[in-house]
């Protein structure tokens, strides 16, 4: 699987741009607006850390491990967020859509949707992926229910996957959408996206 390659890719609601440090100054705002990186079952970065996030993500890039973008709102032109491609399996063609986080201006506007579907869209049709993987804190019901919304089906659960900033262990809650589940998923959240668009007229 080959992610040296960053393209573009464009909705209506949302562009994913390749991630740069021209993002930066913008990235702060956004995680600044109502203090995002607080939340404990998160891993959002602080704006001062984010310089070093953005280059950590860029790394892992130039390495082949990371496909980063920045997501811009087509109603305002703001950055308001960040997601990528990770954890690519050298194994079988699979991938992660993870490290996403969208300011809170930005959240329940169709815009983390409309995202997730330029993303699963350029990770089937064009990476040709058997399947793509969701991963999120037990606790962070929001991202749970917004990934369960997508379509996506509930794997399991890691129990003590991970240790958190503070120490406390993680459970982990992974979900999966696969390439027969795809043209049905692909349905779906076209049809909220166009039900949504209709709703606002």
């Amino acid at each position: 699987m080959d992610l040296s390659a960053l393209p573009t890719l464009s909705g209506s609601l949302v562009t994913l741009e390749p991630l740069s440090f021209d993002h930066v100054a913008e990235l702060r705002d956004a995680a600044g607006e109502g203090e995002l990186w607080r939340s404990w079952y998160t891993s959002i970065p602080r704006p001062e850390a984010m310089a070093s996030e953005v280059e950590r993500r860029l790394d892992l890039h130039d390495q082949g491990q990371m496909l980063p973008w920045a997501t811009r709102l087509a109603s305002t032109g703001r950055i308001v967020g960040m997601t990528t491609f990770m954890n690519p399996s050298t194994v079988a063609q699979r991938l992660e859509i993870g490290s996403t986080w969208l300011a809170g201006s930005a959240q329940g506007t169709g815009a983390n949707r409309e995202a997730k579907l330029l993303q699963l869209s350029y990770a089937f049709d064009d990476l040709e992926c058997i399947a793509v993987e969701f991963r999120t804190h037990w606790h962070n019901r929001q991202s749970r229910q917004a990934i369960a919304a997508l379509g996506a089906k509930e794997d399991g659960v890691l129990r003590s996957h991970a240790v958190g900033p503070d120490g406390a262990l993680r459970d982990t809650v992974v979900f999966s959408i696969t390439a027969s589940e795809w043209p049905a998923v692909r349905l779906g959240l076209r049809h909220f996206l166009a039900t949504r668009e209709f709703a606002a007229r």
